[in-house]
């Protein structure tokens, strides 16, 4: 068995699974390459007694023969597992196989893919709630694990179905990239030792996927592992983007505008200025669009500090494609070791180092001593500044947090000090807040103490406080 890293959280909840005293039907859904398939093999690696995955694109009949051929590798007799010609009688024979197990503790059975197993007319997901709800929940030693990429599928179909599957889920479980910290234990553990510094820019170009970061290569330095991943022939990451929408949304093209929209912007964007730019009608097909990339972890919808919805700002969240537009789609005749010396580098890295920062919320909260503090996170906006992060506290007091990447210590000058007490003076006069307002800055090497800092700066956060574990 290999060695599972981070993702402490999950184990725990699957090991406490295979504790309890019924049965547990587990939905995992994420993004692909994002490791779900990995980490049920490897806790469960003792208990599996039956593993299937779907086909992508596969018909009816073959994802039917598909199951058949996996069951009949259990039998010692062939003659016990005709073909099924159906989904009911799929599912009968797997609870006839599961009765000839003699041992008391947990079995699992692990259905991959799940989405894909589903075809048009064929009451997959109907046979598989009876087969939950008339054989598994009569007993106490099965754990059923279904696994899917689509985010959008097993949110709808499967864990807010509203029939067969109501209620069912025991334990739902959303697998999101590595955090900083995952991914420092993960390349460590591949014997990849950096400085943190280059974990971050590594981490702001490809993100925190399991499968980009297995990738690289001892001894690589960060434009070295790039360049091979992204911009020489063949690599990994060329046209990775494609292939992520192909498989995870029907008519992906939407998908696609929307990120490509999203890509050009350092601001984020509000619904009408992404119908603008994307040139999707605003309606159903949107919002169901932007929901699908929302749980599938490509954007995030910040509300503003005010709560008014019509005012939700979109943002691109992964790494990988903003990378990709940025650098990759146009530059294939580049490379990275000239690339990441110009001038657009430091443009992109200001927004990466901003993604970031927005996905490590609950360590920045840590550093500033306030987790045991109510408190929200939200953004804020007028036609003359803008704050990408508030953290309004129940303490009467709001962090207005200013994340800047820098390959040195960040330096506040005037001009950069007027801006600060303009942007707080217009916060405070349009919202006629009577909170405590205190100017934070995230940076990578910390802030150069000066007059302007001392002026206008009353905590900071360094990027070494970004790797902390939560």
């Amino acid at each position: 068995m290999k060695k599972v890293i981070g993702r402490e959280k999950e184990i725990e909840l699957l090991h406490h699974a295979i504790g309890s005293d019924k049965s547990e039907l587990i939905a995992i859904y994420g993004r692909r390459r994002v490791g779900k398939t990995f980490l049920i093999r490897e806790t469960f690696s003792k208990e599996m007694i039956f593993e299937v995955s779907g086909i992508p694109d596969g018909s009816f009949k073959e994802q039917l023969m598909n199951f058949h051929i996996e069951l009949s590798k259990k039998y010692t007799h062939p003659t016990k597992t005709t073909i099924p010609i159906n989904w009911m009688e799929a599912f009968a024979l797997l609870g006839d196989y599961i009765d000839t197990l003699k041992k008391s503790t947990k079995k699992v059975i692990f259905i991959d893919e799940f989405p894909w197993i589903y075809t048009h007319k064929s009451k997959f997901i109907q046979m598989f709630s009876h087969f939950w709800n008339s054989y598994c929940t009569k007993r106490n030693d099965l754990i059923v694990v279904i696994c899917g990429s689509s985010a959008s599928f097993m949110v709808n179909k499967v864990i807010n179905d509203k029939k067969g599957l109501h209620n069912r889920i025991t334990i739902p479980i959303r697998l999101l990239p590595f955090n900083l910290y995952e991914t420092e234990l993960f390349l460590k553990s591949k014997k990849i030792n950096l400085d943190r510094y280059s974990y971050l820019q590594l981490y702001m170009a490809i993100g925190g996927i399991p499968h980009y970061l297995e990738k690289i290569n001892p001894g690589d330095s960060v434009p070295v592992a790039i360049d091979r991943l992204c911009f020489q022939k063949n690599g990994v990451l060329v046209n990775e983007f494609n292939q992520i929408f192909a498989s995870l949304f029907e008519n992906s093209e939407n998908h696609m505008r929307i990120i490509e929209a999203l890509a050009s912007t350092q601001k984020g964007m509000l619904r009408q200025e992404l119908i603008d730019k994307s040139k999707i009608p605003s309606g159903g097909t949107l919002s169901k669009t932007i929901q699908e990339l929302i749980e599938s972890g490509f954007i995030s919808e910040y509300f503003p500090y005010d709560k008014k919805t019509k005012d939700t700002l979109y943002r691109l969240s992964d790494e990988y494609s903003l990378f990709y537009f940025k650098f990759i789609k146009n530059n294939l005749s580049s490379s990275w070791t000239s690339l990441f010396t110009s001038r657009s580098y430091i443009s992109w890295g200001g927004f990466a180092f901003e993604t970031l920062c927005l996905k490590h919320i609950d360590q920045i909260l840590k550093k500033l001593g306030l987790i045991g503090i109510d408190s929200k996170s939200s953004s804020w906006r007028n036609k003359n500044a803008q704050i990408d992060l508030l953290i309004a506290r129940s303490d009467r007091s709001i962090n207005i947090c200013e994340m800047k990447f820098s390959v040195n210590e960040f330096v506040i000058d005037k001009s950069y000090a007027e801006n600060i007490r303009k942007k707080k003076s217009e916060f405070k006069k349009e919202t006629l807040t009577r909170d405590n307002l205190f100017i934070t800055f995230v940076t990578t090497f910390g802030v150069k103490n000066n007059a302007y800092s001392n002026e206008v700066m009353d905590n900071e956060v360094t990027m070494d406080s970004l790797f902390e574990k939560i």
